[in-house]
Formats: C-alpha cells, structure tokens, sequence
C-alpha cells in the first residue's frame, strides 16, 4: 500500500522532507479497525512532529491524525464497529499516522461518520472537534444549555478562532452553551469567517485584548481560551479575565509564561491535549468515540457546519507538503483537506 512519510527532519522545502513508500497493508488485532482510508486533513501537529521527531530505527515516520474511511477489517475484540461502516476519527499519537491508504486504529477513539456530508468535509473535523469539545466540556467544564440568556453571565474569549480548532469551538460555544462567545482574527477574511461561525463579537488579536474588549463594551471575561500565540497574549489574558475564571491553552508558548500573574485573581489554568486518552489508555478513552458521534449528529441535523478551508487534491507527497508549507505561514483559514489516492 501506498504510505508517506520520512527518515530525516527537514524543512519543508527539501525533497526528501516528506516521501511515497510501500508498505505492507497491516492486519487488525484486538479492538484495531482496519480502514481503507478516503480522505484526511492536514494539522499543526503534522508539522511540529516532522519538526521535532527524528524517525527511529531506520523506518519511515508516518504522520497524519485526522482520517475519514471505511471499515474493511475488524479485530476479535471489537463491539462497536462492523465491516463496512464508515467511519472517522483524530488517531493515536503513539502509533503510525494517516497518511497511508490502509490504517489501523482502536475503534473506541472511532465514530460514526456525518451522512451528510462529503467526504472531504467530514475529515475536516474529528482532531479540532476533540480538541474544542475537551476544552470546552471537560477542561473548563462549562454547562451545556441552548438557552440563550439575554444577558449571559459566562464570556468565553477565544484566541486565534479562525483556525481549524477555532473553526469548531465558536460553532459548539455558540449553539451549545448560552455564553456570550468573543473570537479574535486579524484579517478582514479571517474575521468575517469568525462571525460567520456564530461569534457574538469579532476583536482584532492585533491590538491589546483590554482595547478590544472594551471597544464592545465587555470589561472582562470568565474564560479565555488560547490557540495559538499564547506567549503574545499571556499579560493581556490576565488583565482581562475575571476574578476566579478559568483560562486554557493548547500551543506550545515559545517562552515560559509568567502564571504569578494569574494568582491575585485565583485564576485556574488548563492544558487540552487531544492524544491523552488514546496515549495513556485511560479508563475513559471511549469518550472519543462518544463525542465524535454527538457532533456527526449536530452536523447531520445542521447544527454545525464544515471547518474545511481548502481542498487540496488527492494524497500525494506533493499535496501534502504544500499543506504543510502552508501551515508553518500561519496564514491558512479552517482547515486543509486531501481526498483519495
């Protein structure tokens, strides 16, 4: 079967800093799924591992960590999943990514792919939903309502909210909770985008956030959720969040944050990471599965739109590093997709 991947860390420019190779197509054990994939998006982790993770013992290192496919094989553990069903989910940092035509994945981090959607769409969302759901329901613990108060009494601020996590997390604040939802973009695009998702205010993450904020009107916020850039932000979120709120990240600051500064307002700080289930086997991993079936189901009822920003082609090495590029810039809006083989 056709895999990508690589043997050596390079930038992106070089040729060999992603490349086609054959591999044999692995069988499923235990709760694996085996999924002939079909279609797959490209995030921000995909080029920090490149980045930063040299391949060990001579073999290729394969990324990828959003997939959409179908179910041709099933371990003899399985109970969830049957041949045939299609499916999509985010994968498992710990094991060879999606970028392969034939993928092996525990089916309890596994759902049940939108019907209503493409292809294409669908492998848009199952990492950045994780990702936004986890932040919003497990870390911050914020109660899900869809009603909508006149005058909330919950801000959710979100750092960086035109992105592919972004993208996701204004659509499930907005419908799924009655919190006045504040996303911050920078271009006249990636604004309109926000807005489009449902934000209540777009501000300008330019500008000082206290400027922003109280050019609408809001004193100060009870959450701040931060996506990328953290370490700009980092007094401006202090300044601005409310006493005893709660502030989350999920970058990785360039320099170490001063969190003293959170301390007079007895703030709490939360960390998302998506792979922890997966990576450590925790007693609630299916959680995964569970939730990427709650928003297939808000998707299909219309609830929640697709975050794909750009279709990119089939899967190639070539696609695949133009996406990549693109990502380091920093400059792409929801998120790149590439379909078939």
């Amino acid at each position: 079967m056709k895999a990508f991947g690589y043997l050596n860390s390079l930038d992106i420019t070089q040729p060999d800093s992603l490349v086609e190779f054959e591999q044999p197509i692995p069988s499923p054990l235990g709760r694996d799924l085996l999924v002939k994939i079909e279609a797959i998006s490209v995030n921000p982790v995909d080029a920090k591992i490149r980045m930063r993770v040299q391949p060990e013992n001579g073999d290729h290192k394969i990324l990828g960590w959003d997939a959409v496919g179908e179910v041709i094989e099933v371990g003899n553990e399985t109970s969830i999943y049957n041949k045939g069903d299609k499916v999509w989910y985010a994968g498992d940092l710990t094991r060879p990514g999606t970028n392969v035509e034939y993928h092996l994945v525990d089916e309890r981090i596994v759902g049940h792919k939108p019907a209503s959607v493409t292809n294409a769409e669908a492998a848009a969302f199952p990492l950045t939903s994780i990702t936004a759901w986890e932040l919003l329901f497990d870390r911050l613990q914020i109660q899900q309502s869809t009603t909508k108060d006149s005058q909330p009494n919950q801000q959710i601020l979100v750092i960086g909210a035109a992105g592919g996590v972004g993208s996701i997390l204004v659509q499930l604040a907005s419908k799924l909770t009655n919190a006045l939802v504040i996303g911050t973009a920078s271009r006249p695009e990636s604004q309109q985008w926000v807005a489009e998702l449902g934000a209540n205010h777009v501000i300008d993450h330019r500008k000082p956030l206290s400027e922003e904020l109280e050019r609408i009107g809001v004193p100060n916020v009870s959450h701040v959720i931060s996506l990328n850039a953290t370490e700009q932000h980092f007094t401006e979120i202090a300044k601005v969040i409310a006493p005893q709120g709660k502030f989350a990240l999920i970058d990785d600051p360039s320099t170490p944050l001063d969190i003293g500064l959170l301390k007079m307002k007895s703030v709490s700080l939360h960390w998302e990471f998506m792979y922890t289930r997966s990576m450590f086997g925790t007693a609630d991993m299916g959680k995964q599965g569970e939730l990427l079936n709650k928003v297939a189901d808000l998707i299909d009822s219309g609830e929640i739109k697709t975050t794909m920003g750009q279709h990119y082609g089939v899967i190639t090495a070539d696609n695949l590093k133009r996406a990549h590029a693109d990502l380091e810039r920093g400059k792409t809006i929801g998120k790149i997709v590439l379909e078939g083989f």
